[in-house]
């Protein structure tokens, strides 16, 4: 079998604890490319807008027949001039009950549209995070998503460090989110609400049929809850060393390496080179 495209995550999966694509990953995704002809697609939580910093690391920056699977599957774009290929968003009604309930919970909450991220009641923890992954994101004066009316929402979320007390809010919020709202989890913080029926399983797939790639010559690559779908429709099912433990049992392959020592290096130096 040969593998033509490699969906990967992002954060703890290829880029390592400074938000940066480490050399090793670079030199190999960039081989894979040129001598073998394998496209590598940004799978990510982020919005297209926000990741242009590592498309540029990548050498991926504004290059036509290069994409970008964000807003975990809700947005397919090419990355010359970001042109927006397919995007599925939430309703901004249902974005803003979903924020207005957050305002009773402990969390820090992102409202992402195509282009800009709003973050409200920030924590010390989110404001480090935010620094280092060098976000250009807006903190509204008021806790209030009102003058969002007119624009469209990819998604929200609700951040916290404590993952079971994130987890304890979603019985409660089934009034709001059942039937019209994907839920999941990520980076160890995050609680994601997205349109229904998106994720990056079907971002993938989507991707996959437009450029008229066998789903079965697919790899996807990942560390948490919300890389699940994606890793499950794959033709190659990858789990970075650092993955929850509920990815790693849904995964064909646990690299060696975690996000520090090249995830993404290993898998193909193993799967696309057959070096190791």
């Amino acid at each position: 079998m040969g593998y033509k495209l490699i969906a990967c995550d992002l954060d703890e999966t290829l880029l390592n604890d400074q938000h940066h694509v480490g050399k090793r990953n670079v030199e190999a995704i960039q081989r894979a490319r040129k001598e073998y002809g394998v496209k590598f697609v940004p799978a990510t939580g982020r919005g297209f807008m926000q990741i242009q910093p590592e498309l540029k690391e990548l050498q991926l920056y504004d290059l036509p027949e290069e994409y970008v699977i964000s807003f975990n599957g809700g947005a397919l774009t090419e990355n010359k001039g970001n042109r927006l290929i397919e995007f599925k968003g939430l309703e901004f009604e249902k974005m803003k009950q979903i924020f207005e309930a957050g305002l009773n919970f402990d969390v820090c909450i992102h409202v992402y549209t195509p282009e800009h991220l709003y973050v409200f009641n920030l924590s010390e923890s989110e404001r480090q995070r935010l620094l280092e992954q060098r976000l250009e994101v807006i903190y509204p004066e008021e806790n209030s998503v009102d003058f969002l009316k007119d624009t469209p929402i990819s998604k929200i979320l609700y951040q916290n460090t404590d993952v079971p007390y994130l987890m304890s809010l979603e019985d409660g919020l089934k009034p709001i989110t059942d039937g019209c709202c994907a839920v999941s989890y990520s980076s160890n913080r995050y609680m994601e609400f997205n349109a229904l029926g998106v994720d990056k399983g079907q971002g993938l797939i989507d991707l996959a049929d437009k450029l008229s790639i066998a789903i079965e010559d697919t790899i996807a690559v990942g560390d948490n809850y919300n890389d699940m779908a994606m890793l499950k429709v794959a033709g190659l099912a990858v789990a970075a060393n650092n993955a929850v433990d509920e990815v790693k049992a849904a995964c064909d392959y646990t690299t060696k390496a975690n996000n520090n020592e090249g995830v993404v290096a290993e898998l193909i130096e193993k799967f696309i080179f057959n070096e190791i």
